[in-house]
């Protein structure tokens, strides 16, 4: 009798987790959505509330350190990624130089200068995407590669509708999620994504990607006017 009621007890609380991490996937992935496709002035507002509700969220669910790749752990045998992504863009350049749409106006000092909070925002996205989104998905869908796919697709429905973004993430996705259950490190991931971010940036010309805007900043794209739009996953302000 007592082994029946561990087991149901057992039950009950992974039940629980399961149900618990749906609600918090829905809440913040919703609100990330409503930031995505709602117009200024009142985006700007929106996002506070969605990023406020990532961090109560996550201290309230708390995974840990080594859980959630935060920690020196695996670092160094994880950075391949960062340098397979390093080559990706260096063929990029090469290809985009030939084709005269590469855009490095001022070497790695115009980079820096102009991409540095993109490279911050592409370790946000890689901890909403590993930390926060995958890590709750695997405790109702226990296989690695099904959660690795199910959270790629929605971090690529959240590039709707430009469809290089959505192209691109869902293939970067699912492969930084694979790696990520591997070595569960996050930093070479933050890294290998700001360079793919920006090499996709200075690669592919503004009035084809609109400027790696999402949602509402992709269909009221201006290529005459410059403006910053804030939203998750991508983010640029280049012209």
């Amino acid at each position: 009798m007592a082994d029946d009621a561990a087991i149901a007890s057992g039950e009950y609380d992974a039940t629980r987790s399961r149900r618990r991490a749906f609600v918090e996937i829905a809440i913040a992935y919703g609100l990330i959505l409503l930031v995505i496709w709602t117009p200024r002035p009142v985006q700007s507002k929106l996002w506070w509330v969605a990023a406020a509700s990532v961090v109560v969220i996550s201290a309230i669910s708390w995974d840990g350190l080594d859980a959630m790749g935060l920690r020196r752990k695996n670092f160094f045998r994880s950075l391949w990624i960062s340098g397979a992504a390093l080559a990706v863009a260096v063929v990029a350049c090469v290809v985009a130089a030939r084709l005269h749409t590469l855009r490095l106006f001022g070497g790695p000092i115009w980079l820096i200068k102009n991409y540095w909070l993109y490279a911050v925002w592409s370790g946000v996205q890689q901890y909403l995407l590993q930390c926060f989104f995958l890590l709750r998905i695997l405790r109702f869908v226990p296989n690695k590669r099904l959660a690795a796919f199910a959270a790629a697709g929605i971090f690529a429905l959240a590039h709707l509708p430009n469809p290089i973004l959505v192209s691109a993430t869902i293939v970067w996705g699912f492969v930084a999620c694979l790696v990520f259950l591997r070595y569960r490190n996050l930093y070479p991931l933050a890294i290998a994504h700001a360079i793919l971010g920006i090499t996709i940036a200075v690669t592919i010309p503004g009035t084809v990607d609109h400027n790696m805007r999402v949602g509402f900043g992709y269909l009221t794209y201006n290529p005459h006017r410059l403006y910053s739009h804030t939203h998750w996953p991508h983010r640029s302000s280049q012209p």
